[in-house]
């Protein structure tokens, strides 16, 4: 498939594992590594046999004194992998890649201290940062821009609460009286929360941010097909590169860097509602993206 968001269907990064069929323990011996998967489709075979690729050569030379104890790194691909990780209590380090931030989270604060302390991840979804910088790329003056939460999201509440209007969302609650009590900002921020953008749910919104004229950013190139204005998003290959990257230091310094968003992307934008929004495009909001940086010879 040609873009990651093929491989999160809409109700996606909120739900099932992508996982993968990789090489198995004993036949990287040499490196202290494993690549664990929860299924063998074409997806995560791509997935997978490029991630190794891109280990192999950093592990070469693992020097296991500097990781201390944990000479073991587990690189779970998709969030039944990520369980299944967490499941055997290992004296190991973990860096999580294809699993919301969302389920990372819920899954990682669930765990003792010391094993939560010793996993990381490159989480599924864009960076709400990179998502509002696409945001005034869109429309090119001030807008107000919402965002609704949940209580599996809230986490994320101290970094948006600033420059976006936070809505609250609990189990039960109506989602049509909350998209009605943000009518008046012009931009949805729509962020990977099963709770709220599920497949009873994500209809719904779409269609009454429409009525609202409201642009809708979304977290998936898919779910910008099914209606939201844009998103930023991430092929395989540049959340590999970012996974490889915290594994090389991971090697060089046995120290795990903190769970990240996506550092490389690209954008697509739903032409369509572009127009009913009264959009004018710019090639710079089409071309907004952080590209993976040429290898130096």
């Amino acid at each position: 498939m040609r873009r990651l968001g093929r491989c999160m269907l809409l109700a996606l990064a909120l739900a099932p594992a992508l996982a993968a069929a990789a090489p198995r323990a004993d036949e990287v011996r040499g490196f202290r590594f494993q690549i664990v998967t929860a299924d063998d489709s074409a997806v995560t075979r791509r997935i997978a046999d490029d991630l190794y690729k891109r280990l192999v050569p950093i592990f070469a030379g693992f020097r296991t004194e500097l990781a201390q104890k944990r000479r073991m790194l587990y690189l779970a691909i998709g969030p039944a992998a990520l369980r299944e990780v967490a499941e055997r209590r290992c004296d190991c380090a973990v860096i999580s890649a294809f699993t919301s931030s969302q389920v990372w989270h819920t899954i990682q604060s669930a765990l003792p201290t010391q094993q939560a302390n010793s996993m990381t991840a490159v989480y599924a979804e864009p960076a709400p940062s990179d998502q509002l910088r696409l945001v005034s790329l869109l429309y090119r003056r001030p807008v107000r821009v919402a965002a609704i939460l949940g209580s599996d999201t809230a986490f994320l509440k101290p970094v948006l609460a600033g420059p976006l209007e936070v809505e609250d969302y609990a189990a039960g609650d109506d989602i049509n009286r909350i998209l009605n009590r943000i009518a008046q900002t012009e931009v949805l921020l729509a962020l990977p929360d099963s709770d709220i953008y599920n497949p009873e749910n994500i209809r719904n919104i779409l269609l009454s941010t429409y009525r609202h004229k409201q642009g809708v950013i979304g977290f998936s190139a898919d779910m910008v097909r099914a209606g939201a204005l844009a998103t930023t998003y991430s092929e395989v290959e540049e959340i590999n590169t970012q996974v490889a990257e915290m594994a090389g230091e991971f090697v060089a310094s046995g120290q795990l860097p903190p769970p990240q968003f996506p550092r490389y992307f690209r954008t697509i934008v739903n032409e369509g509602v572009a127009r009913s929004l009264e959009l004018t495009v710019s090639d710079e909001a089409r071309r907004f993206a952080r590209p993976v940086p040429s290898r130096q010879p």
